[in-house]
């Protein structure tokens, strides 16, 4: 193996992901919450990262990694869907005469 990916997979491994949820004491939401749904949308992204980081140790099945790759982007493409609508809901709210 390659020092540099050796080193580059390590690094990797040591950052925090960016999808890791804060610490909160908030009591649980219910199943159909935003809450709920931001969490599992971190949990299917960070599969994704978990399958990748196997598969660039050699311990992954390439196609475990396909199939957690394709629902990481069917759910990053689900969340811009939702994010283009509420901005274009926004500004239809901000065309309206007051």
């Amino acid at each position: 193996m390659d020092v540099r990916s050796l080193f580059a997979a390590q690094t990797y491994a040591a950052s925090r992901p960016a999808t890791e949820a804060q610490p909160d004491t908030a009591p649980p939401k219910p199943e159909g919450s935003i809450g709920h749904i931001a969490t599992e949308f971190a949990q299917t992204l960070r599969n994704g990262e978990e399958a990748a980081l196997a598969a660039m140790t050699g311990d992954a099945d390439p196609h475990a990694l396909v199939q957690a790759l394709a629902q990481s982007e069917i759910a990053v493409e689900a969340a811009v869907t939702v994010r283009n609508k509420v901005v274009e809901a926004y500004q239809e709210i901000l065309r309206m005469p007051v």
